[in-house]
């Protein structure tokens, strides 16, 4: 292949269903990276972002021939935060010449603009709005928004009645219905999933997803791996 050499702090790796987003419920093949720019109350993969974390290192090439080989077409690349790994957009552009259905997991602290030419766009941005709740709702860069097409999508994690009125205001004020998909998903053990339903029909909330990480039901929502 002969790609750049580029080495890669993966977590960890494995093929599982997706739990959420456009594709949920499809099976994916998921590259965990090492470290985030954020630090949100209820993030489930803190361990991932801890200096001492234990980590794989792996070049281009050994990320792409891991992903080919198990002939799985939808690949989530996910972190810690992916698009500030080093040499991120090589490895984009290169499981994109496989074939391969490239999603990026990104928390919405990062720009994309960087990210949108068409070697290096990820088919699919699943970008997070951070709430109130999770602490860091500072550091959202809302020009992002404007990157985004129909084949992405924005994730509300709510915990709270706040964040709640904090992500209606967002999807009004940035028209979100009408660039992308969006989703809001409850902070696991912060908020009935019911609230939300009822926060959806009380607002109107047409072209909005409630949505349940699927792999907290299918596994012990502590599970790694999954």
């Amino acid at each position: 292949m002969n790609h750049d050499s580029q080495a890669f702090k993966v977590c960890e790796k494995f093929v599982s269903i997706n739990g959420e987003g456009i594709k949920a419920g499809q099976l994916s093949v998921f590259v965990r990276f090492k470290g985030c720019n954020l630090d949100c109350s209820y993030c489930d993969t803190k361990w991932a972002n801890e200096k001492d974390a234990d980590f794989e290192s792996m070049s281009t090439d050994e990320i792409v021939k891991y992903v080919v080989e198990t002939s799985v077409q939808n690949v989530t690349l996910t972190g810690g935060e992916p698009l500030i790994q080093p040499g991120i957009s090589g490895l984009i552009k290169n499981l994109k010449e496989n074939d391969l259905n490239v999603e990026i997991e990104t928390n919405g602290a990062v720009n994309l603009k960087p990210f949108c030419s068409d070697e290096t766009r990820p088919d699919c941005f699943t970008m997070d709005y951070k709430l109130p709740s999770s602490g860091m709702e500072d550091s959202m860069l809302t020009d992002n928004f404007f990157y985004l097409k129909d084949s992405d999508c924005v994730k509300f994690v709510a915990g709270s009645e706040n964040d709640l009125e904090k992500a209606l205001k967002i999807i009004h004020e940035y028209d979100l219905t009408n660039r992308c998909h969006v989703y809001i998903s409850p902070v696991f053990g912060s908020i009935e999933p019911v609230r939300i339903v009822e926060f959806m029909i009380e607002n109107v909330l047409n072209n909005v997803n409630l949505q349940i990480q699927m792999h907290k039901v299918i596994w012990n929502p502590e599970e790694r791996g999954v």
